[in-house]
C-alpha cells in the first residue's frame, strides 16, 4: 500500500505541488494563495483512492465484503463440483467442416513474450490478444468418422496454435474438440481447434443436462455424448449453457428432441467416463515452461502464526475473462467458495484476481486453492505457491531424517497436512522440497513422518 501511495503521489504530482505553492504564498501574505490551495487539494483527493484500488488489484486478499449476493448465482446453483468457465471464441472454419475429437500426442511452448511494460495491460474489445496468448506447437491425432461406412480415417497433424490461457488445461488433459475442413485432393483438411469446447471435452468445464422432466444428469468427461451434443449445437447455431447446465425445457422442441435422443443413446450404449488426464501426459507437460508462482510449501509470518492464523482451503466455482492481463496470467472475475476455520459455514466470494498460467494449465485436475486466514477470520489471502504445490504443478518431495527421498506426487492429503504442520509451528519452507534433516525442522520431524505414513 505504501508503494502505491508513492506511485499515486507521482501520478498526481500537480496536487501536492499546488498545496506547497499555496502554503508558501499564504505565508507571504499573497491574496491569490487560495487558488493553488484549492487546485492542489482537488488534485490530491484521488491519491488515496488510486493507491487503494491499485493495491487491491495486485494483492489477492478476500474479505467478507466480497461475499457474492444470492442473485449472483445462476438459476441452477453452484454445487461443490460445479465449475463455470467462459473462454474466448475460436476462429471460424468452413461451414461443411466436421466436428470431431483430437488427442494431443505432444505439446511444446513455442513463444510467450509479453512486453511487460506495465503491471496491468488492458485490451478493450478483445479477450485474446496475441501478446498474452501462448503459441504452442501441438502434434494431434485427429479421430476419423467411424459413424458412417468408409468414413474419414484417423490422421496426424503438427501445427502451431494460439491457446487461450484459460484453455491450457485442455492441452495438458490431452483432449481437444476440433473442426476438420473437407479434405483436399491429396491431403486432409485444415484442423481448427475449438478452445471453449475443448475445455468442455477435457473436463475442465463441468456440464449437466436437465431433461424435459427436470432431472439433471452429469455428463462431464463423457466424451462420446458430449461430441454428439456439440454437433447438435453446431447444426442449430449454438445452444446456450446457463452456467454449466443445458436445460432442454428452454430449447425449441426439435433441438430438445435431438438432445433427448442423445440421452437415450447414452442409456442404451453406456460409456465409461474419460480419465482426468489421457496417457502420455509427460509428452505434453508445458506447465514448467509457463509463467506463474513457483510451487512451494510456503512462507509463514511468525506474528501471524503466534496469533492463531491458519491455512484454509477454497475452490473456484467460476472464472470469467476480463480485458486486463498481467505477464504471468490473465485477470479473471472469479467466484471462490471458502471454507473458514473452526467449522464456520463456507461462503462464496466474488473477486477479480490474476490467476497464474501454470495453475490454469492443470485446472482440469483440481480447482482447489489455498488461503491463509487472518487470526480473527476477517480476511483471507490466496497463497499461490501453496496452491500450485497442492495442484501438482511441481512434484512435492520430503527428505526423511535418514536421507531417504519420499515423493508426494498426487498425494494432496499428505501435502495439505504438512503445510498445516509447518504453518502451526511458524516454519517457512520456500521450495517444493521439505528437508527434515535441517535443525530447524527438529520439532516437527515425528509429526511430519506420521502424517506421511498415515496418508500413504
Amino acid at each position: 500500500m505504501a508503494g502505491h501511495v508513492l506511485l499515486a503521489v507521482v501520478l498526481c504530482a500537480p496536487g501536492p505541488m499546488g498545496l506547497v505553492l499555496g502554503c508558501v504564498a499564504r505565508s507571504q501574505g499573497a491574496d491569490w494563495a487560495w487558488i493553488p490551495l484549492v487546485a492542489g487539494l482537488a488534485c490530491s483527493l484521488p491519491i488515496p483512492f488510486i493507491a487503494r484500488t491499485t493495491a487491491r488489484r495486485l494483492f489477492p486478499r478476500i474479505t467478507r465484503r466480497d461475499t457474492a449476493e444470492e442473485a449472483d448465482a445462476f438459476p441452477y446453483g453452484y454445487g461443490d463440483d460445479t465449475f463455470v468457465l467462459r473462454a474466448p471464441g475460436s476462429p471460424k472454419a468452413r461451414p461443411e467442416a466436421r466436428l470431431t475429437r483430437a488427442d494431443v500426442l505432444e505439446a511444446a511452448l513455442v513463444r510467450y513474450e509479453p512486453e511487460g511494460e506495465a503491471t496491468f495491460t488492458s485490451y478493450p474489445g478483445t479477450h485474446t490478444p496475441n501478446e498474452f496468448t501462448p503459441l504452442v506447437r501441438l502434434r494431434l491425432r485427429v479421430r476419423g468418422d467411424t459413424e458412417v461406412p468408409d468414413g474419414a480415417p484417423d490422421f496426424e497433424v503438427t501445427e502451431e496454435w494460439r491457446v487461450p490461457s484459460v484453455c491450457l488445461s485442455a492441452v495438458t488433459a490431452g483432449r481437444l474438440a476440433v473442426l476438420v475442413d473437407p479434405p483436399g485432393h491429396q491431403a486432409p483438411g485444415k484442423v481448427t481447434p475449438l478452445w471453449p469446447r475443448s475445455a468442455l471435452l477435457a473436463g475442465t468445464r463441468t456440464c449437466r443436462v436437465v431433461d424435459l422432466e427436470g432431472r439433471p444428469t452429469d455428463v462431464t468427461r463423457f466424451t462420446g455424448r458430449q461430441l454428439r451434443q456439440m454437433r447438435i449445437s453446431e447444426d442449430v447455431g449454438g445452444v446456450v449453457m446457463a452456467g454449466d447446465t443445458i436445460d432442454l425445457r428452454r430449447l425449441d422442441a426439435d433441438t430438445a428432441a435431438r438432445y433427448a435422443a442423445v440421452a437415450a443413446w447414452a442409456r442404451t450404449s453406456p460409456e465409461e467416463r474419460a480419465p482426468v488426464t489421457e496417457p502420455g501426459e509427460e509428452s505434453r507437460w508445458i506447465v514448467d515452461s509457463l509463467p506463474g508462482a513457483p510451487a512451494a510449501f510456503g512462507s509463514v509470518g511468525r506474528r501471524w502464526s503466534r496469533r492463531g492464523g491458519v491455512l484454509v482451503r477454497g475452490r473456484f466455482l467460476r472464472m470469467i475473462p476480463t480485458h486486463d492481463f498481467q505477464d504471468h496470467g490473465p485477470v479473471l472475475d472469479t467466484l471462490v467458495r471458502i471454507q473458514p476455520p473452526y467449522g464456520t459455514p463456507p461462503f462464496d466470494a466474488a473477486r477479480r484476481l490474476t490467476v497464474p498460467m501454470n495453475y490454469l494449465a492443470v485446472l482440469h485436475r483440481t480447482r482447489d486453492v489455498v488461503l491463509y486466514a487472518s487470526p480473527n477470520g476477517g480476511s483471507y489471502v490466496i497463497d499461490w505457491p501453496r496452491t500450485c504445490l497442492l495442484a501438482g504443478t511441481a512434484e512435492a518431495t520430503v527428505v526423511a531424517p535418514e536421507g531417504r527421498e519420499i515423493s508426494l506426487a498426487g498425494r494432496t492429503d499428505a501435502i495439505w497436512a504438512l503445510m498445516n504442520l509447518l504453518a502451526s509451528h511458524g516454519l517457512t519452507n520456500p521450495t517444493r522440497v521439505l528437508d527434515l534433516r535441517r535443525s530447524r525442522m527438529r520439532a516437527v520431524v515425528g509429526s511430519a513422518m506420521d502424517a506421511i505414513e498415515a496418508r500413504s
